[in-house]
């Protein structure tokens, strides 16, 4: 396994992570700790979940079968950093979701007695917050980690510019601030390299990845009729009208040696703002081959032709779209 400081902090982390969002809805509480049970094995030491996951509001299942396999033991709480986020509705009442103080407060309490630890490493904010005020958010947050129940903030599904007002705020209360940004990136949506990567690689945030293979579409997809056939909605309107792009890229792949999964993970990993792509594997066998990806080296030309395959808004802005 490799590691890498996450964003400018002096933490270390694998360079994958382990997203969980499967872990109730789709895969058993037994396959879901075979899965971290192997992550462990493999070095991936990077945990990613959320309180809103597992299917039913307000319960945190997924949360709660992290928390039944940290207290196993046996040092799973201190082999892993582990991420969770606040944001999402959790009940019926106003205060029940977003940012307010009185949320992430008592948000964050509740995360922690279903992980079953006393600290949270990484805590996100799931969304921009447009109606609390970062003074409030900032207090919260500089509370939690006063007490030890937090150790690090970060973003997830913010703009470049949330993250710019995010980081000003917190440097005129000397407070450390965001250290890291989740988003949507993959070859096929790319919008964030406009504002969200140059805020990143300015104020020090390292860049996670959610949805590296766009829902499974770059894993294949049009080598594989009878799945897409099966997928979701979206995922399937997703292929048709990358059809032409899909059939370019499996031929490059096929060319390179290379699955398309793991071409998808390493154009990634090739970025040096990115920190860890999120993986979200439903099997043991789908874990064991997201690890090939650290191991590809892509030539400058085989990154090019990708930008011909999946071309990109041009750069960062505003030379993306002006001089």
């Amino acid at each position: 396994m490799q590691y890498t400081h996450l964003g400018r902090t002096g933490l270390k982390v694998s360079r994958l992570c382990l997203g969980t969002m499967n872990f109730g809805p789709r895969t058993s509480e037994a396959d879901s700790f075979a899965i971290m049970d192997r992550a462990l094995q493999l070095g991936v030491n990077f945990f990613d979940t959320a309180n809103v996951y597992g299917g039913k509001r307000g319960e945190g299942i997924t949360e709660q079968i992290i928390g039944r396999w940290l207290a196993q033991g046996g040092g799973r709480r201190e082999k892993i950093v582990l991420a969770t986020k606040v944001y999402g509705s959790m009940g019926d009442s106003p205060n029940e979701s977003k940012l307010s103080a009185y949320h992430i407060r008592r948000a964050c309490e509740a995360s922690l007695r279903r992980l079953q630890t006393d600290h949270i490493d990484l805590y996100q904010m799931h969304h921009i917050d447009r109606e609390t005020p970062w003074e409030e958010i900032w207090q919260a947050m500089e509370q939690l980690v006063q007490q030890g129940k937090v150790l690090y903030a970060g973003s997830s599904n913010f703009a470049g510019w949330n993250i710019a007002q995010a980081q000003e705020q917190a440097a005129a209360r000397r407070f450390m601030g965001l250290v890291s940004e989740q988003s949507l990136y993959n070859l096929s949506a790319r919008m964030i390299e406009l504002e969200v990567i140059p805020a990143c690689r300015a104020y020090g945030l390292g860049l996670i990845p959610w949805s590296p293979l766009a829902g499974g579409m770059l894993a294949g997809a049009g080598d594989k009729a009878a799945e897409a056939r099966r997928a979701a909605e979206h995922i399937q309107k997703n292929i048709e009208k990358n059809r032409s792009k899909l059939e370019a890229y499996e031929s490059f792949c096929a060319d390179l040696g290379e699955s398309p999964a793991d071409v998808a993970l390493a154009w990634l990993l090739h970025n040096p703002v990115v920190t860890a792509p999120i993986i979200g594997p439903r099997t043991l066998g789908q874990l064991d081959g997201s690890l090939t990806a650290l191991e590809i080296a892509l030539s400058g030309e085989a990154l090019k032709k990708l930008d011909e395959i999946w071309p990109g808004p041009g750069g960062q802005a505003p030379e993306a779209y002006a001089w």
